[in-house]
């Protein structure tokens, strides 16, 4: 695993372009070492990604290909360190260490660590990195997963972090599972491409939309629908970004209007843990921004509802029995897609992908 080593400051390290900064964050082969932005990942690193994780998924269908998938970075060990409440991405990522076969420790309430007695949390990560060789990181503090990134790459013991979810700002792991469910929903129906995905709820507020949005430019002919009420429509970053690499998007309000063009429908819950004051997401107006069995009956019988979850009223329970309804498998995909991530960064895909053709298994 080649570390890349940063001799910048952290005020100089800021001044650089996304594109000086993956210098510091990918490997010398072009995998990532660092994972903290959705832009790190194109469309071949992304398409090597879902063979990756198809071929665990199918591996671990044996008891001998799963006993196989445990000794692939046993000899590692990875922090858990959770300090914004999650049980989807956590469980996600602590089953994805199991399954390679990682230790973990775990800290997902600062009130248990030493950040209690008034440890900043650059020599809380510090610590960590003293005892593990992989730090899994969700704060609510934007920035921080690139900050301690940085801070590890000047460290004599530098390991790789992984931005598990970083303020308002991305979810990129969300992002690469989210892209995973569309190319397996879509691979019969000629793949992620020319398809039209729309997305739906606290667009302003939603990291795993801004990182989503970001990784589609990467496939041809895509258009993006945003709909949201104005108060919570997508954020200039976003549409900047759009703008910038030509891609093909709009705003809209218009919910019922959109569905019947939508290959994917994307929703997402009211963000109110980021309201300024308290019940201010509660004043605005949400209830036309909500799917249920009249929105059900307007969607292609071709199209997929997704969901990050939790959900509250966005999503109404007698969408689940659809079969367009993927959400669910969604959740799980995450699973594989960051078990190959890891294994990915410890530079393990070529074991599985010799012990997957060796085994002759066949994905269908």
């Amino acid at each position: 695993m080649a570390k890349p080593i940063c001799e910048l400051n952290w005020e100089a390290y800021q001044t650089l372009s996304f594109q000086e900064k993956m210098v510091y964050l990918m490997q010398s082969g072009g995998t990532p070492y660092h994972t903290l932005f959705a832009q790190q990942f194109n469309r071949d690193l992304l398409g090597q990604l879902a063979t990756l994780a198809n071929e665990i998924r199918f591996i671990a269908k044996s008891r001998k290909g799963t006993e196989f998938l445990k000794t692939v970075v046993s000899h590692k060990r990875a922090m858990l360190y959770f300090s914004q409440p999650s049980s989807r991405t956590f469980l996600s990522f602590l089953s994805a260490c199991q399954i390679l076969g990682l230790q973990t420790g775990e800290v997902r309430d600062t009130a248990t660590s030493s950040e209690f007695k008034g440890e900043s949390r650059e020599d809380a990560v510090r610590t960590f990195s003293s005892y593990f060789d992989l730090i899994i990181m969700r704060t609510p503090e934007k920035g921080l997963a690139e900050r301690m990134a940085w801070l590890l790459s000047n460290s004599e013991r530098p390991i790789p972090i992984i931005n598990a979810g970083s303020g308002q700002d991305q979810h990129p792991t969300q992002a690469l599972l989210d892209i995973y469910t569309l190319l397996r929903s879509f691979e019969k129906t000629g793949g992620l491409q020319e398809k039209t995905v729309l997305f739906c709820g606290d667009l302003l507020r939603g990291r795993t939309v801004r990182s989503l949005s970001q990784l589609l430019v990467n496939y041809p002919k895509i258009r993006q629908v945003f709909v949201a009420p104005p108060q919570l429509q997508v954020g200039e970053d976003v549409q900047n970004f759009l703008t910038d690499r030509q891609a093909n998007f709009e705003l809209t309000d218009d919910f019922q209007s959109a569905i019947p063009e939508a290959d994917a429908v994307y929703m997402t819950r009211i963000q109110d843990e980021w309201d300024q004051s308290k019940g201010e997401s509660a004043k605005i107006d949400t209830s036309r921004f909500r799917f249920g069995k009249t929105e059900l009956d307007l969607l292609k019988s071709t199209a997929i509802v997704m969901h990050p979850l939790p959900r509250r009223e966005e999503i109404s329970t007698e969408v689940d029995g659809d079969p367009r309804a993927m959400y669910w498998r969604q959740m799980r995909n995450g699973m594989w897609i960051r078990a190959a991530l890891i294994a990915m960064t410890f530079g393990c895909e070529q074991t599985i992908h010799a012990y997957f053709k060796a085994s002759g298994t066949e994905i269908v």
